[in-house]
């Protein structure tokens, strides 16, 4: 079995997060980017399948500049056997749906039996790319599982709702999308490491790919305006003088909150 695993590269959660507001994309040079941990759960859901499964190969995918390469090859030393990296400046600010086209196009050039993501990445925590990745591909789709059993030709999982949860069996080949109720990625050791640096990364271009992109825009989608989040108003302190109830439900009803 062929698994693709889409990886990405993102600020780091914990670090400060700005926008270039000329722009409107995030400014990756204000802090420092790391592995996004949903698309290393979804490599350690892949690994996991394969280390009971002789000949399974498992190929990372990451679409983003070329200089996330030691990302990419972090997930190389995690485990996985080769990688595709999709590295072009016309794809910068790149929307939802040219990242889907070209993803799909890279995913078809490799003819995986099964594609595994996060439900959402860190970033832009959309939600979208696994949905529109299996309607590019014609592929059966399970997204937002929180648990996922890898068969002969289908998937088996659970989706975990507000309403309770919902087994699901989709056959083969599909896209799996995987929430943090999967396990974490195992630590790449030193051997891991050093492995990395010898395996095969593919680095494409959308020449290679067949995609062609509207030199005046890489978007389908229009940004009209962006400005900087306004400073944290100072909030409102209630004195309890026995009538602290009554001002709390005042306050909240002249904020619409109740």
């Amino acid at each position: 079995m062929k698994i693709y695993v889409l990886v990405k590269e993102v600020p780091d959660t914990y670090g400060d997060r700005k926008l270039d507001l000329q722009t409107g994309l995030a400014d990756r040079g204000a802090g420092e980017v790391v592995l996004d941990e949903i698309t290393e759960r979804a490599l350690e859901t892949a690994l996991s399948y394969a280390d009971k499964n002789a000949g399974t190969e498992v190929v990372v995918l990451s679409m983003a500049p070329v200089s996330s390469t030691a990302s990419v090859r972090k997930a190389l030393a995690i485990g996985a056997g080769s990688a595709v990296h999709v590295a072009d400046e016309q794809l910068r600010g790149a929307d939802l749906g040219l990242t889907a086209e070209v993803l799909a196009a890279a995913i078809r050039r490799g003819e995986p039996d099964l594609v595994i993501t996060g439900n959402l990445s860190t970033d832009g925590s959309a939600g979208m790319i696994p949905a529109m990745l299996a309607e590019h591909l014609g592929y059966t789709q399970a997204t937002a599982l929180s648990a996922v059993e890898i068969g002969d030709g289908q998937i088996t999982g659970t989706r975990t709702s507000d309403a309770g949860t919902q087994d699901i069996t989709a056959s083969l080949p599909a896209v799996i999308s995987i929430t943090e109720a999967l396990p974490e990625a195992r630590f790449p050791n030193f051997k891991g490491i050093m492995a990395a640096k010898k395996k095969p990364l593919e680095v494409l271009t959308l020449a290679d790919l067949g995609v062609t992109v509207d030199p005046a825009t890489t978007a389908y989608t229009v940004m009209t305006t962006v400005a900087e989040k306004p400073p944290r108003a100072a909030g409102v302190k209630i004195t309890d003088e026995g009538d602290a109830a009554a001002q709390l439900v005042e306050f909240l009803a002249q904020n619409r909150l109740v």
